[in-house]
């Protein structure tokens, strides 16, 4: 398979067209992050099926579900979520029922099979595809790999100017609390608003605050060494050109993010979609999708790494999984209130 480095498509929601399928009997709409606009993942679903796969590119749940409130029912026939926000599509009638006799979770991770997460009351609304690690992300060859490994170093003036902090305030106000000794389970407002000093002090150190094109970026070109946030969804694709491009888990753990896939209720094409999802979850669907041109992470289904190269595999640290599933956490599910402070804190911190 072909891979292709790309920093990213900017910031204009892009409909990419698989050219292979122009003359496709039927068309599936669905609504995804970037790693599923590469061809080398739809052309062999396009091929098998006579489809056109039409793929609409968004970053954030609320992105995804503002498109969706302003497209017409039928629209849309697939969305990817992340996994944490699953509940939210079910509690607004946005997923439908999905077959789980007819989905592999059995030979998934089982840490990220997230039951609680993906059902409701025994029904399966969506399935985990992918997961990886928002962590410390960084250039070997520019720092001391030891100070990764404990994350109160990022705040000192040893890296001040060469840090870039990923702006997503979920995942980073995760890793500051973890920092503090914080379970992401714990945080509340009173925790948020202990973070203010801390979050600020970070700014201060921090080269830049920004998203994960110019992250990659600058991490790629030298204009930084070190990204925190980042992680093996960051850096594999680099690593093939530029083998310094690393990542760990510090001692105070990090981050577990995990994307999942699901049937829209207002989709008239299901069945269609269903198979699409049962494609993305099985073995070679798996493997394609965690070395997608956009961004690699790792398969949700184990047995995708009977297909991976072995260099593919140690890109995405394949034997030291059950290490890192046993020291990283998910990411907070504030409800409205704390979510709403947490955006508050993350606003105010790129303002200062």
């Amino acid at each position: 398979m072909k891979r292709v480095i790309q920093f990213g498509t900017g910031s204009t929601l892009a409909v990419m067209l698989s050219s292979t399928a122009l003359m496709a009997a039927e068309e599936l709409n669905a609504l995804v992050w970037c790693d599923h606009t590469d061809p080398a993942l739809l052309e062999p679903f396009e091929t098998a099926h006579n489809v056109r796969v039409n793929v609409k590119e968004y970053e954030g749940t609320a992105a995804a579900l503002a498109i969706l409130d302003q497209s017409r029912p039928g629209d849309w026939d697939v969305l990817v979520i992340d996994g944490v926000d699953v509940g939210r599509a079910v509690d607004e009638g946005r997923l439908a029922a999905l077959p789980a006799d007819q989905l592999p979770t059995a030979s998934f991770f089982p840490e990220v099979v997230m039951a609680d997460n993906n059902t409701r009351d025994g029904v399966t609304y969506a399935v985990t595809e992918k997961f990886g690690y928002n962590t410390i992300a960084y250039n070997k060859s520019k720092v001391d790999v030891a100070d990764m490994n404990d994350m109160s170093t990022l705040w000192g003036e040893k890296y001040a100017g060469k840090i870039a902090v990923y702006d997503y305030y979920l995942p980073l106000l995760g890793l500051v609390g973890l920092e503090q000794g914080i379970n992401t389970a714990d945080l509340d407002s009173n925790a948020v608003e202990g973070m203010r000093e801390r979050l600020y002090a970070l700014k201060d150190a921090a080269k830049s605050v920004s998203d994960v094109v110019a992250s990659q970026t600058a991490l790629a070109t030298g204009e930084v060494d070190i990204v925190i946030g980042g992680g093996e969804w960051l850096t594999a694709v680099l690593s093939a050109e530029n083998s310094d491009m690393d990542w760990l888990v510090p001692e105070e753990g990090a981050l577990r993010w995990s994307q999942s896939i699901g049937v829209l209720e207002d989709s008239t094409n299901k069945d269609l979609a269903v198979e699409f999802v049962k494609y993305i979850t099985s073995p070679e669907g798996q493997a394609r999708l965690a070395t997608s041109s956009c961004y690699w992470a790792m398969p949700a289904n184990a047995e995708a790494g009977a297909i991976l190269t072995d260099a593919e595999k140690t890109a995405l640290r394949w034997d030291e999984q059950a290490d890192y599933l046993a020291r990283t956490q998910l990411y907070p599910t504030p409800d409205a209130d704390l979510d709403l402070a947490m955006q508050d804190l993350w606003t105010d911190m790129l303002q200062q």
